[in-house]
Parts: C-alpha cells; structure tokens; sequence
C-alpha cells in the first residue's frame, strides 16, 4: 500500500506558488538591471505586483485545499518538537503569502499608484499617505529578505528529512510517485 500523500489539488498549489513567489522575488531583485523609469523595469515591477496578488488569491484557495483534503501523516512520526517547528514554519510561510502582498497593495495604495491585476486595478485600501507608504515599503523589504531565509530553511528541512531522517515528509509533496 501506498503511503499517504497530499492530495493533487494541494501538490499542485504547492509547487505552482513556489514558481509564483520565485518570480516574485526574481522581478525585484532584477529590475536594477534596467534604468529607473524605462519601459522594461516598469514591467517587472507589474509583473511583480500582479504575480505578487496572484500568490494572495491562490493561497486561500491552498489554505481551503487544505483545511477539507488534510495533512498526511509523516511516517515515521517526527519527535514532538520538530513537528512543532514545523508547525510555527508554515504558519510563517502562510503569513509571508498573505502578508507581502496586502503589504505590496497597501504601499501602491499609500502611495497613490494604481494597483494592476491582470488588466484589473483593484481598489486602493487607503488614501495617499507618504508617511504610512515608507514604512510598510520599509517593512515590506525587511519581511521580504527575512523570507529569504524561511523559504531555505523549508526547503533544508524537507531535504533533511528526505536524506537524513529518511522519512516521507518530502515524498508526500512531490508530484510524482514512487
């Protein structure tokens, strides 16, 4: 008998938003590589923004996925404390998906800028306020290099667990089955 997997809706989330967020971060880390203003660095920060609220709207539909599809058990079961930790990273990683981006809209909103969807723009959740757009831009890029440093350890994790704990934490996401 095969051991228990996360279901295809969830694994499918999973490895898709990971493209998503990779994206994410690659837009802004290499718009510098075009001058302040021009066309193609104005993309990438659209591109960042749309794909940012992309991530936004699919997590719900990952945290509904699974709330009625459930957690797979890990085999062999973990020791308590690292099934906590585990715990406290994915609530971190969940608050990352919906943190950033309501952070990134409420920057563009703050700011006064349009906040683009895929053709859309969504509507501001606040007036101008320059004071207000700094500091969420502040917090917004401290939390965004602090989920640099989430998003390896999740990753470290699985590869320990997969190599070293030769558990199944990692086999129950893969897309594939074994």
């Amino acid at each position: 008998m095969a051991a228990p997997r996360y279901n295809p809706a969830s694994i499918t989330l999973h490895w898709a938003m990971l493209l998503l967020i990779a994206a994410v971060y690659a837009l802004m880390e290499f718009r510098d590589l075009f001058p302040r203003g021009s066309d193609p660095r104005e993309a990438m920060k659209t591109w960042h923004y749309t794909l940012g609220l992309t991530v936004f709207a699919l997590v719900w539909l990952r945290l509904l996925v699974r709330f009625v599809g459930g957690t797979p058990p890990i085999s062999p079961a973990p020791p308590a404390w690292q099934a906590r930790a585990g715990t406290v990273a994915h609530v971190l990683l969940y608050a990352l998906m919906i943190g950033m981006p309501l952070g990134g809209w409420l920057i563009l909103s703050a700011e006064g800028d349009p906040i683009p969807f895929f053709g859309l723009l969504l509507p501001p959740l606040t007036g101008p306020n320059d004071e207000l757009a700094e500091l969420v831009e502040e917090v917004h890029e401290s939390v965004g290099e602090a989920g640099y440093v989430l998003i390896a350890l999740h990753a470290a994790a699985s590869l320990v667990h997969h190599y070293l704990r030769r558990d199944d934490t990692l086999r129950r996401m893969l897309p594939w089955r074994r």
